[in-house]
Formats: C-alpha cells, sequence, structure tokens
C-alpha cells in the first residue's frame, strides 16, 4: 500500500469526524430531532471529538453540545454528566476565537436552566476562563463571556458573588465602554443580573464606576440596549436610599423620562421601574421627580400603555403620595387619580388592580381633602364592584377594602355603604359573604340605617312616638 493510500484513510477519517460534527450541530438546531439524538447517545459520542487535533471539529463539536444542552435541563445535566466540562475549558486560553465563542456558548446553555447546573459550571473551573474571554481582542469573544457570566449570576446571591470573586465586573464596565452596541447591551444586562441580589453585591458595581457609564447611555437610539441600561440602574437604585442617591447624582433626570415616551414597550417600562426604585425611598427623592416633572411623565406614561407596562408607573404614584400630603397633593394636581380609575376598569390582571387601588388608597389617606378627591373621580364605586366580584383575588380585596377611619368615613359619606345594603344576595352566598366583610367595618347602627327601608321605619316610629308631657 503506498503512502497515498494510507494517507486518504486518515484524510477519509478527518471528513467522516468532520461530517458528523457537522451533521449533529444541524440536527440540534431542531427541536424534534432532539430525543432522537438523546436516546442515540449523542453527548457520549461527541466528547472525544472536543479533544480533536482539527481546530474546525473542536468548534463545531462545541457549538453541537451548546445547542443540545441549551434546549432542556436533561441534556444540560447529560453533557455535565459526562465530564464535558473539564474537556472544554482545558484550553480555552490557547484556543482560536471561534472556539471561545462556542465553548462560552455552551457554559451559558448549561448554567442558564438551574442554579445547580450553574454550580456545576462554577466547579468545572469556567469562571476564571470566562474573565479571561472578556479580556480577549474579539468583541464576539467578549460577548460571549459576558452572557455566560451573566447566567451564572443571575441565580442566587452565591453564584453572584463568585463571579465578583472572579473578577468578572471591571471587565465588564470596561465592556460596557466598548463601541459594539451588542457587547454594551449583554455587558450591562450581566451588571444589572449581579447587582440584583443585594446592597453588597451592588455597590461592587458601583465602585467599579458602573453608573456613570450606564447613565451616559440612557439617550442611546438602540432600544434593546436601552432596556438593559435601565434595568441595571433599577437594580442598583432599589437596595438603599445611598445607592438610589448615587444614581440620582449621575444626572439621569431629566433625561430618564424620555424613555417614558419610547415606542419600545420594555423601555417604558424599565424607564418607570428605575423611577420607581427612587421614589420608594424617601421624601427627598419623591420631591426631587416631582420637581423634574416625573410625575406628570409617569401619569402620561399610565394613560398610553395597557397591561404589566402599567405596573411600575402606578406604583411609582403610589409611593409618591405615600411619603406626605404635599407629594400626594402634587399626585393629585397632576391628574393622576383618573388614569388610577381607569386602570381599575381596563386591566384584567387583578394584580394590577390591586396595584391601582393600592396607589389610589395612599394619595387619599392623609386628610379628607385628599379623600374627597378620589371620591369625586368616582373611585369608590369602582373599587366596590371589583370588592364583590367573586373572580377578584383575596390580594386585591386587601386592597380594595380600607380599614382606616377617614377611608370608612369616605365610603358612607360618597354612599358606597348604602349601595352595598342595596345588593340583593342569596343567604349563605360568597357575595353575601363579603357583604358582611364590608359591614363588619362599621357599627351596627350606621349599617341599619343605610339599609333598605330603614328611613320608612325611623317615619313610622316617629307617627307612632307618643311624648310625654
Amino acid at each position: 500500500m503506498s503512502q497515498r493510500q494510507v494517507l486518504q484513510v486518515f484524510e477519509q477519517y478527518q471528513r467522516a469526524r468532520s461530517q458528523f460534527a457537522q451533521a449533529v450541530a444541524d440536527l440540534a438546531a431542531r427541536s424534534q430531532s432532539i430525543d432522537t439524538l438523546r436516546s442515540a447517545g449523542v453527548v457520549c459520542l461527541l466528547r472525544p471529538l472536543l479533544l480533536d487535533v482539527v481546530p474546525s471539529i473542536r468548534q463545531t463539536t462545541a457549538l453541537a453540545l451548546g445547542r443540545l444542552a441549551d434546549y432542556d435541563v436533561e441534556m444540560a445535566e447529560a453533557v455535565v454528566k459526562a465530564g464535558i466540562l473539564p474537556q472544554l475549558i482545558c484550553s480555552l486560553p490557547e484556543e482560536n476565537r471561534y472556539y471561545k465563542k462556542a465553548a462560552a456558548f455552551v457554559l451559558r446553555a448549561i448554567a442558564k436552566h438551574s442554579p445547580q447546573l450553574a454550580q456545576a459550571v462554577v466547579q468545572s473551573g469556567a469562571l476564571e476562563m470566562l474573565v479571561i474571554c472578556l479580556e480577549d481582542f474579539d468583541p464576539g469573544v467578549k460577548e460571549g463571556a459576558s452572557w455566560g457570566l451573566g447566567y451564572i449570576a443571575r441565580h442566587n446571591p452565591e453564584l453572584s458573588q463568585a463571579v465578583v470573586d472572579a473578577g468578572a465586573v471591571p471587565l465588564l464596565v470596561l465592556c460596557i465602554q466598548e463601541p459594539e452596541i451588542a457587547l454594551k447591551r449583554i455587558a450591562a444586562s450581566t451588571l444589572s443580573d449581579i447587582s440584583k441580589h443585594s446592597p453588597e453585591l451592588a455597590q461592587t458595581v458601583v465602585d467599579a464606576g458602573a453608573i456613570a457609564h450606564l447613565a451616559q447611555m440612557i439617550p442611546n437610539p438602540d432600544a434593546k440596549l436601552k432596556r438593559q441600561v435601565l434595568s441595571a440602574l433599577s437594580q442598583i437604585a432599589k437596595h438603599s436610599v445611598d445607592l438610589a442617591e448615587l444614581v440620582v447624582e449621575a444626572e439621569i433626570f431629566p433625561v430618564v423620562l424620555t424613555c417614558l415616551k419610547d415606542s419600545d414597550e420594555y423601555v417604558k417600562k424599565n424607564g418607570a421601574t428605575l423611577i420607581r426604585e427612587i421614589a420608594k425611598h424617601t421624601p427627598e427623592l419623591s420631591q426631587l421627580i416631582v420637581n423634574s416633572g416625573g410625575v406628570a411623565a409617569v401619569i402620561d406614561c399610565i394613560g398610553s400603555c395597557r397591561g404589566t407596562v402599567r405596573l411600575p408607573g402606578i406604583m411609582t404614584l403610589g409611593y409618591v403620595a405615600a411619603h406626605s400630603e404635599n407629594l400626594s397633593m402634587a399626585v393629585i394636581v397632576s391628574k393622576g387619580i383618573p388614569p388610577l380609575c381607569l386602570c381599575l376598569v381596563e386591566e384584567h390582571e387583578d394584580h394590577i388592580k390591586a396595584a391601582a387601588a393600592w396607589a389610589l388608597g395612599q394619595i387619599g389617606r392623609h386628610t379628607t381633602e385628599h379623600a374627597r378627591h378620589v371620591a369625586v373621580a368616582n373611585a369608590l364605586p369602582t373599587l366596590l364592584d371589583i370588592f364583590v366580584d367573586p373572580r377578584s383575588s383575596e390580594d386585591l380585596k386587601t386592597k380594595v377594602l380600607p380599614h382606616d377611619n377617614k377611608a370608612r368615613r369616605l365610603f358612607v359619606t360618597t354612599g358606597g355603604l348604602k349601595k352595598v345594603q342595596e345588593i340583593k344576595a342569596e343567604p349563605g352566598s360568597l357575595l353575601q359573604e363579603y357583604i358582611n366583610t364590608i359591614n363588619n367595618c362599621y357599627p351596627e347602627e350606621i349599617v341599619r340605617y343605610y339599609s333598605p327601608g330603614y328611613s320608612e321605619i325611623l317615619l313610622e316610629r316617629v307617627e307612632n312616638y307618643q311624648p310625654v308631657l
């Protein structure tokens, strides 16, 4: 046999390995093929190809494993149990950019499913490799590494701390300063995932100088980037007064208010969420929002959208109004009550109605003047209708039925209690139980006074009364 014939055998073997890896990668992209691949033991067949002498085969194999692991928890667990992770990362720093991107994809595909799988990725030593990839010259490699770190950090504080301890945060802050939009997006998203768990983790992101760079990107025309930037700032601001003040000091007002008019609904929602996380802390921060025109902008936002996009704006009005009489009046003067009442009528989700009811309660609870504004907007009959609706959740009923003295008085003077007594309910029915719950908030003689026919009974007693002379 000639030398050429011998070499042909090896060439055929190489082609077969390459074709197999590519075919599996293609099949793994189709959900209908996964079960067949699973039953054929495809993960174990791919494993030796990760150490192949041909770089393109290693890359294609990693891509195939990433697509398989991405499909479901079972496939991700199979990849881990096959001992693939150590093989995947053992020579990562020396590999080319295509392999690095594919390897980062595998790590993220495994980590996304559960804290346990993310922990397995951490234990394999992957964090150090991903951090090294954050320093790569290729933006795509940095992007893949950011994805992987984000999927690990998002699960819980312990995993997020592991990402921090690996030295990822300063490099992620550098990534948001890179010119590539895709890299900016995912780096901002990962900083958001790290910050969300605790004040300490958020402080780590702040200490790396993230706030100023994030704030500068709020006016960026890319909607997906704005979503992530606003989310990251929200996750930092939510934890404490100090962190919220640091976000405000980055001069996010009034520019953040433009996000409430954005054509992208997630930008609107995340912008309103950021304002909510600032408003909730102190009267001073809420006053700053009022002074910058924030309350009026939030009210306009609530009026221009539907569903869960409205929710953070609704909560913002409630938080602002809760702090003081003056701030509550600022919400009233800005015409905040009518859109909240509209939410009670238009929205179908109980948690959104509950938030609107809670916000109206915060507005009206300060004085009789505040309560009068809520009553004049005809909110109470709507709240009553919601309360007696058997489809309403217990949480919604709790938000609707007030138990403070001013609200109880208002419910009587606006005719709400009288309306309840006029409802005809079957004895022992759920509706009757709701009516009884409301009535139990008042003295028995008041309930009797507003019951149908009671005035006639009183008149009859007057007519039949024999004065003692």
